[in-house]
This record gives C-alpha cells, structure tokens and sequence, in this order.
C-alpha cells in the first residue's frame, strides 16, 4: 500500500491562549526513530487545553496526544516492524514547545515508532484514539516509578489492596483494569452514578468522593492496611482524600500521582510522573528543561508492547469514546468543554475525515 502525501495539511495550531483550525501547516518531517502516520480519529485529553491555557504550548505549535491512523511511511531507526497501511494507535509530543510539529491533532502526524501499538480489527479507529496516554501513564505510575506493582505479565500472588482514584477517568479506567490483570485487589472513588462502570472494570469496592468521610471510610475499610494509592486527579482535596484512606503504618507506603500537588503525609514515598519523558529526547516546558529518559522509553517500549499483546487478547476494554461532530473544528469545542468541567466518564473522539473543508474555527481557552 502506498500514499501520495500532501505538503501541506490542516492541523489545531496553538497562539499564546488560543487555537486554531489552520490550513497549508507543513506535513511534519519524518526522524529516524519516528513513524508518520494518516490520522484517522483523535482523542482528547485534559493536557491538551491546559497546554494552551497556561500558554506553554510552541508558537504555532501543533496541539493533540492521543490518535489512531494508518502508518504511511516508517522511519530507519524504528526497530518495531511496521508495513504502510497498518492500523496504529499511539500517544504524541502535543504542543511540544522543543518540537512544535509533534501534536497529533492534524491530517497527518509524526510518532515515536516503537511505542506505537498495531491495533486489531476488532478495534475501531475511535475506540483506539482513546487509550494510548492513558497507558503510558499507567505504565509510570502503577509500575515504574510511583507504586511499581508487578506487571500483568508477572501478577502478584498476594493480592494486596490498591486505591486507584479518580476510577472513571480515562487514565483511572485502564488503571483499574491493569491493577486486576496483575493481580491486585481495587478499590476506587467516583460519583455513584460511575458505580457500575468501575465494577465492570474491576474494581470490588465504590467510594463517593464527595462523602466528607471517603477517606475515612476506605482506611476503614481496609483495616487500615492500605499503602499503595494512585491519584489520577491529584488536587487538593483528592490528596487529603488519599492521605485519610492510607494506613497509620506507613513502612512501605507508595502514592502516585499525575500532577505535583503535594500530600499531606511526610512519612509516605510519593512519587509525581509526567508521561512527556517516554519519548527519550530532551524538551522543555514552562520553561524548565527536562533531559532525555532512556529508562523511561525503554520501560515504556516493553509496556506498550503487552498492552498490544492484552488488546489482541480481548483482555483490556478502552474507555467510553464520545465521538463528536466536525473533527478539528469539533476538538475545540470538545477541549472547552473539558476546561469548563463538561466532560464525565468518557473520552471525546473526533474524526480528522469530518473537518469542514473550510474551517478556520478558533477557541479562546484563557
């Protein structure tokens, strides 16, 4: 199979606080260790407007993380094996301000070629866009860096209890379902009407995040036992949350979390994790410079490759995709939405292929 690849393509383009749909962006370059990719649907993520909002995205920067397509050409130093043609999914550079043409928010995007998954047919091109950050996430905060469960390839026999909060996330779904395939016992927080959701997942027991004794209640619960808790929400009152449910003992105890916000336990070993390392290059964001992370690319290389391996299998459920309208034109909408708290339980997907061929869309996200 083979493309006839434009030069030019329309792409969400990032301006200080603002985006737009922009025609005639220059299809992004192909690197040796990179894949570039036919976008076929998106998915959005709350990075993707907190990038614009805090304006740390690349002037005239390319917006987006999550997307599946179609693999056009591979680059020399991919060591994975991949065919044009092939049905992908994976996670990109959104608004990389080191690299402004790494978002995936476009007609055609650049993607780190070994941590790209190849996708069944079973799975659909919307279903798919919604899960690759999400996975690398995970990867650093379950396994990695923060709570460093045994991986579902090697699960625990001992099935000790995790606290994944935030279980109706995009990022706390997954976690959920991994936790359990690695053998762990999971026990979540959400609003009562994502109840059966969480339990579909795996999760053996629900808490009201809401009720002003939730953390009491788990730590109860638990027999004041719990020591390892993933926050994917992480502001002040989840890590207040988080810290109640957590055991007295605090020997062994681990809390991960996906934003810097601190908890209020001195004696518990937390751990903050940014999926921007996986990539293995140097960047910089909001002005502080982060080296490149052969580890993390490595872990995450192996992680990817058993999440393609359990998505084969039927053993791994993407979170809920919301396909809206319009594709680019609609992801603005779909990203102040997001700002403005409008989005629970699923993921907003949108279809590259239904952007309106004149679009010149802009949303203000100050």
């Amino acid at each position: 199979m083979s493309f006839q690849v434009p030069s030019s393509m329309k792409a969400i383009t990032v301006d200080g606080d603002k985006a737009t749909v922009s025609s005639n962006v220059p299809v992004p370059k192909l690197r040796p260790t990179y894949l570039l990719a036919k976008v076929e649907a998106i998915a959005l993520n709350p990075t993707d407007w907190k990038h614009i909002h805090y304006q740390i995205a690349a002037p005239n920067g390319i917006s987006g993380c999550d997307f599946s397509g179609t693999v056009v050409e591979v680059g020399e130093a991919v060591a994975k094996s991949f065919k044009p043609g092939d049905r992908i999914a994976g996670t990109t550079h959104g608004a990389n301000y080191s690299q402004p043409q790494d978002g995936c928010f476009a007609e055609y995007a650049v993607a780190k070629g070994d941590l790209v998954v190849k996708i069944p047919e079973s799975l659909s091109f919307e279903n798919a866009a919604t899960f690759p950050l999400g996975v690398a996430t995970v990867g650093q905060g379950l396994y990695q860096q923060a709570l460093k469960l045994n991986l579902p390839t090697d699960p625990t026999k001992d099935g000790e209890t995790v606290l994944i909060y935030g279980g109706s996330s995009a990022t706390g779904s997954l976690g959920i379902q991994y936790a359990k395939l690695s053998g762990y016992k999971v026990v979540t927080t959400c609003s009562p009407h994502n109840n059966d959701f969480v339990k579909s997942l795996g999760a053996v027991a629900v808490y009201d995040y809401k009720d002003p004794n939730c953390g009491k209640n788990i730590n109860k619960d638990t027999n004041d036992s719990l020591k390892l808790v993933w926050d994917t929400i992480c502001t002040e009152s989840t890590v207040k949350i988080c810290a109640e449910a957590m055991s007295s003992e605090s020997n062994g105890a681990r809390y991960g979390s996906i934003l810097g916000e601190e908890l209020p336990r001195q004696d518990v070993d937390s751990t903050f994790t940014s999926m921007y390392s996986i990539f293995n290059e140097a960047f910089t964001k909001g002005g502080e410079d982060e080296p490149a992370a052969p580890e993390d690319f490595e872990f995450s290389k192996r992680f990817f490759a058993i999440t393609e391996k359990l998505l084969a299998e039927g053993k791994l459920k993407t979170h809920p995709a919301k396909v809206g309208p319009k594709g680019l034109e609609g992801a603005l909408q779909g990203m102040e939405d997001m700002k403005n708290g409008k989005v629970s339980a699923s993921k907003l997907v949108y279809r590259i292929a239904e952007t309106p061929a004149d679009s010149k869309a802009e949303v203000d996200l100050s």
